[in-house]
């Protein structure tokens, strides 16, 4: 819709509060136009003012050139309903409200709309820093207080937003169960872009690619919810079915797989079931699949992960392991991450996966062990992810609120080369890289979401990736010793 200065109308108390300036056109404007018109008939039909009215006259009208507003009636209660009922005002208001909030946080450009209506290039002056520096915290006194972050996930679409999901507030039984949050990192606002909910706690949660308004999530109950931030409802606009047909458990993984033109939804939930959905019809699922090992036990998914450029194939971590292949952690999965970085060496057989038994591993679907165990933490370590732009990089959060960076380029791999501590000791719940791979985003249990910027520990340099494969022979040559020891041990 096109909006175009054509009056000031102005609002009562009795309206929406205060003083409000609305730029009106189409039905409004008629029905305003109808309004002024009708003021025009009175004031013809009155009597012809004497010398003291001509006067009063010449003063407003002078008062008027010099560029005051002339005085209108106050519309009627039924004018005033009908105007703020109107789908017209309804969605001149939404869009006007996001761009007071950030004319209110800064001067810049306030005028981007992430509807889809404004697609132009989007580069964000991220200062770049030397070491892991903090730079934003999110959190909503209302929605996030008393509720643990269960995902994030950046925009592909738009870089600087980033969603939030959370579960239920045991103290606000009134309150919707599940909550998930959209985050804008390039306005210094304080407040969501987006709020959506749903009536069931918010487990998972991603932005649907190829689809920059929609947004996917999972929740315990094992219903799938979507949301369009082109509605003005916060409430799904789409949700599957609870039945048998699809999930009975919680959903934690969403993923939206494909081409532009050919794309779908796979979701994953701890009943072992994987199902397909068309983000056009969640009504039924359009394939299902169970998954098993040993051809007869449910694995229990907990994560799931598709290799780079790889459809077709995934890893999925579960109770007790990685996969009905890989065995190697002591207690269940809590995350799970493919190589994702491209450049002149192919990685896209490595991942790694984090656990309650306080280790992070390194794997390569070409064996079925553990390539390293990295042991540096004292807590459940809950997530971990591979940097998107260095080959050797990942980040990974703990129980102790610990964010650890480790690059296993560097000589010393028994450590992480930057780690920080978030101040209170709550439990980080969850990390995610940005697209651009500058900035880490931490989500912990007290409901607050952390950014911080990796500055020049991320830059990955044309050297990193020969550096990469060079460690990765150390690592299996060791680890081949390592298996020749516990061999002769095994002997004698």
């Amino acid at each position: 819709m096109s909006l175009t200065v054509r009056k000031l109308v102005c609002f009562g108390s009795s309206g929406i509060g205060a003083s409000l300036a609305v730029c009106l056109s189409g039905p409004l404007w008629s029905l305003l136009h109808t309004v002024e018109e009708e003021e025009e008939d009175e004031e013809m039909m009155q009597a012809k003012p004497g010398p003291e009215s001509e006067q009063q006259d010449e003063d407003d009208s002078r008062e008027t050139k010099e560029g005051s507003f002339p005085v209108l009636r106050e519309l009627t209660e039924e004018e005033r309903q009908q105007i703020l009922h109107s789908s017209e005002f309804q969605s001149f208001f939404d869009c006007s409200i996001r761009v007071m909030e950030r004319a209110l946080a800064e001067d810049g450009d306030i005028f981007f709309d992430y509807s889809g209506r404004d697609l132009e290039d989007k580069e964000g002056d991220l200062g770049s820093g030397s070491s892991l520096s903090f730079s934003r915290l999110f959190y909503d006194e209302h929605w996030s207080k008393h509720r643990v972050i269960t995902c994030l996930d950046w925009s592909p679409q738009y870089p600087e937003l980033l969603v939030a999901s959370y579960n239920n507030n045991e103290d606000a039984p009134h309150e919707p169960d599940g909550v998930a949050l959209v985050w804008n990192i390039k306005f210094k606002k304080s407040t969501p872009e987006y709020i959506f909910h749903c009536q069931s706690p918010v487990v998972s949660v991603g932005f649907a690619r190829f689809h920059p308004n929609l947004v996917v999530g999972g929740t315990y109950s094992g219903q799938i919810v979507l949301w369009d931030n082109r509605s003005h409802r916060r409430t799904p606009v789409q949700r599957t079915p609870l039945s048998a047909a699809a999930h009975t458990h919680p959903v934690y993984c969403v993923n939206v797989v494909g081409t532009q033109n050919a794309n779908n939804l796979i979701t994953v939930s701890t009943d072992g079931r994987m199902c397909s959905w068309s983000l056009d019809m969640l009504s039924q699922p359009q394939e299902t699949m169970e998954l098993v090992y040993n051809k007869s036990k449910p694995v229990a998914v907990t994560g799931m992960a598709f290799p780079t450029g790889d459809v077709n194939n995934y890893v999925v971590g579960s109770g007790y392991l990685c996969c009905e292949m890989f065995e190697g952690h002591q207690g269940p999965v809590t995350g799970i991450s493919c190589h994702s970085a491209v450049g002149t060496v192919d990685f896209s057989h490595l991942f790694i996966t984090s656990s309650f038994d306080w280790t992070v591993k390194l794997w390569s679907t070409k064996h079925n062990k553990p390539l390293y165990s990295f042991e540096d933490n004292a807590d459940y370590v809950y997530d971990v992810m591979w940097s998107p732009i260095h080959p050797a990089i990942f980040a990974a959060v703990d129980g102790m609120g610990r964010l650890d960076l480790w690059n296993l380029n560097n000589d010393d791999t028994e450590v992480p080369t930057a780690s920080v501590t978030i101040e209170g000791a709550s439990a980080l719940n969850r990390v995610r890289w940005s697209s651009g791979g500058k900035e880490v985003a931490v989500g912990d249990s007290e409901g607050r979401v952390w950014i911080y910027d990796t500055g020049e520990l991320s830059v990955a340099h044309t050297d990193d990736w020969g550096r990469f494969a060079r460690t990765l022979m150390e690592i299996r040559a060791n680890r081949a010793d390592d298996d020749h020891i516990c061999d002769y041990k095994r002997r004698i």
